[in-house]
């Protein structure tokens, strides 16, 4: 009854098959017949010319694409709260050598393009102050939130109107189309995201995250700065493959509805305890330490998330009958 984060959850088991499939004699690197279907696959996915990278980590994916975006000498913007402001262990500066992250307020950890504005509004165009380069949105974002196709295409005609470049974290990406229910073309390009990082580890994946770049022309010096970084993995066709298998037949969308649906749940059930509303599969509660013990005595594992709240995460595994107790244990406090 571990309710933690989904980065624990198993993986899918078509994602074993697929590496098994794969567990052969072929090309090293990302030269094999896997990995060199992935910007077709997800061309097709995203109905537009696209170049799919695989990389390992989330981390490698957001910072990889951040340092395509801006220089070593601009400024990302994103929210204060932001995973990579907050998670990344310093990695987006580390990439980028040395850009700088700009942080940018908004409930939920969004931002609109007034609270992006009002950062960029207060720097002087001068050579002793970083300049904005880019902005770096998370759908969903870190409190459960999703992006609408209107709200990130506001963003994106910001970001054209003053030169800068865009990139999603779409970690759970799954999760926000799902919600949002529109195609991914229309929350991405088609709204000026120029760089997606395309989560699969925690919906259903195993350890093979894909960056997307819709400017197909960044992808040249990533693939150097990939190399680079080391996180060119001489078997790369053991990471295609599971991207592969999740978005064959749209097991990546499935698995998104069905965590959103545990969610809303246990949303229902939370009433006004709720601290954020649940819009993807992270729900955020209003608990004392008393009442979070008595949850926690019941057998269920979850993250405490500040003073009196605690984070609810259901994995893409996690059906009714596997929320339903934790459900009524809320009900019952």
């Amino acid at each position: 009854m571990r309710f933690f984060s989904d980065n624990a959850a198993p993986v899918h088991p078509r994602v074993f098959a697929a590496l098994a499939e794969v567990d052969q004699l072929d090309t090293a690197y990302d030269g094999d017949r896997w990995s060199k279907q992935l910007d077709g696959r997800l061309s097709d996915l995203f109905e537009t010319e696209v170049r799919a990278l695989w990389v390992p980590t989330g981390t490698a994916a957001n910072c990889l694409a951040l340092a395509a975006l801006c220089p070593p000498y601009g400024g990302v913007i994103c929210h204060r709260d932001a995973h990579i402001q907050n998670d990344e262990g310093g990695a987006p500066e580390f990439y980028t050598h040395g850009a700088k992250l700009m942080l940018a307020d908004g409930d939920g950890a969004k931002l609109t393009p007034a609270s992006i504005a009002a950062v960029a509004d207060a720097i002087a165009n001068d050579v002793h102050r970083v300049q904005p380069h880019a902005v770096s949105i998370t759908n969903a974002t870190e409190y459960g939130l999703v992006y609408r196709p209107d709200e990130v295409a506001a963003i994106g005609d910001l970001c054209r109107s003053r030169g800068w470049r865009f990139h999603m974290d779409g970690a759970r990406f799954a999760n926000a189309v799902a919600s949002a229910g529109c195609s991914p073309a229309d929350v991405t390009w088609r709204a000026g995201v120029e760089a997606l990082s395309f989560g699969f580890v925690k919906n259903g994946g195993m350890s093979a995250e894909a960056l997307i770049f819709f400017d197909t022309g960044l992808a040249a010096a990533t693939l150097r700065r990939r190399k680079r970084a080391g996180l060119l993995l001489s078997k790369g066709r053991y990471l295609a493959a599971q991207i592969l298998a999740m978005t064959e037949d749209d097991l990546w969308l499935d698995n998104g509805r069905v965590a959103n649906a545990g969610a809303a749940l246990l949303a229902d059930a939370a009433g006004d305890r709720l601290v954020h509303p649940v819009e993807a599969n992270e729900v955020f509660l209003r608990v004392t330490p008393d009442e979070a013990a008595a949850l926690r005595a019941k057998g269920f594992d979850f993250y405490d998330w500040g003073p009196g709240e605690a984070r609810l995460v259901i994995s893409w595994n996690q059906r009714e009958d596997a929320i339903r107790p934790l459900a009524d244990a809320i009900q019952a406090l």
